[in-house]
């Protein structure tokens, strides 16, 4: 419908971005459903590089885009053709996602809220501390990804004074570095918890903020994107994770700290910009900062709930299933 409504006007598109978007966000809840779904069946943490896969297409779809533009392929073309292949695509992908651990998902229903059925299932989710914490946290995270997504450039060009090829530079830098961070992570989560991993990630990321912000030299400010990137790679998907612990709930509380997080891409760039206008948009970006170092007030919640853990859900060993790997 975008690309069909870019040739009669803002109507149809406004219409097809919302639809887009409302697919997407149930899209974005399933995939991290089954990553959750997938951690506890391997019994380690891997929810990270599902993450950093989200991230490369992000690249990949950016150096799409500038292509078809260099070719000069008309925008209705380009965006059918994107139709197409996600349309083809991903019914084939879910060919490959594991079945729900159906009766973990019984158990778990018997003994809790899951009893009373899948609407108010979301409504309890809603009302659980916990689940509104998490939402908070992650929010700051996406916060702090959004930020550098949409202002590192700026940033650099008009803070620093750098041409734009550097200050594109400097965001394939932050980008790199986050996808690297989310690839890599996941082994120190399995070796020294979430919490610890993620209080000493987000003091990496402070630090490469202000680096950011207050370095004076170019090759200090990437320097800062880097750290940037490394730090605030985990907690999202971290996050998402931590709302997934217990099978039965997953899908409400995963569906609440979306909502919650995913208010921080909506709200953080023009949020940005306004403060921009006033102190400049390298000085703006110190609201990551003030954020993250509020949210380490509770990072705690992101510990497992007495009674769930990481291990593998009882059944045959992950192994058995060639869905998962080694």
């Amino acid at each position: 419908m975008v690309s069909l409504g870019y040739l009669v006007g803002v109507v149809p598109v406004v219409i097809g971005l919302f639809l887009f978007g409302l697919g997407m966000g149930a899209w974005d809840v399933g995939m991290n459903v089954q990553g959750a779904l997938a951690e506890r069946r391997l019994g380690r943490a891997i929810m990270p590089r599902f993450h950093a896969g989200f991230s490369v297409g992000t690249v990949a779809g950016a150096l799409i885009g500038a292509g078809m533009v260099a070719l000069q392929v008309p925008v209705p073309a380009h965006l059918l053709g994107v139709a197409v292949l996600v349309g083809v695509g991903v019914p084939l992908a879910v060919r490959g996602f594991l079945p729900d651990d159906v009766e973990q998902d019984k158990a778990a229903d018997r003994a809790g809220p899951g009893r009373r059925g899948a609407p108010l299932k979301a409504l309890h989710a809603w009302r659980e501390p916990r689940t509104l914490l998490i939402g908070l946290f992650v929010l700051a995270f996406a916060f702090a990804e959004g930020t550098g997504n949409d202002w590192i450039g700026i940033a650099l060009i008009d803070g620093y004074g750098t041409s734009a090829a550097v200050g594109t530079l400097g965001f394939a830098t932050f980008l790199a570095a986050m996808t690297a961070g989310r690839w890599f992570g996941p082994r120190s989560l399995d070796r020294y918890g979430r919490v610890i991993v993620i209080r000493v990630l987000t003091v990496i990321c402070l630090v490469g903020v202000l680096l950011f912000v207050f370095g004076t030299y170019v090759v200090v400010a990437f320097i800062g994107a880097v750290l940037w990137g490394v730090g605030l790679a985990l907690g999202f998907p971290v996050g998402m994770s931590a709302g997934a612990d217990e099978a039965a709930m997953a899908a409400p509380r995963v569906s609440v700290i979306a909502s919650i997080g995913y208010c921080a891409f909506l709200a953080g760039p023009p949020l940005i910009g306004f403060v921009g206008d006033h102190f400049t948009v390298l000085r703006a970006v110190l609201a990551v900062a003030v954020l993250l170092a509020m949210v380490t007030m509770i990072t705690g919640v992101i510990r497992p709930p007495v009674g769930t853990s990481a291990s593998p859900a009882p059944g045959p060993p992950a192994a058995s299933d060639p869905r998962l790997g080694g």
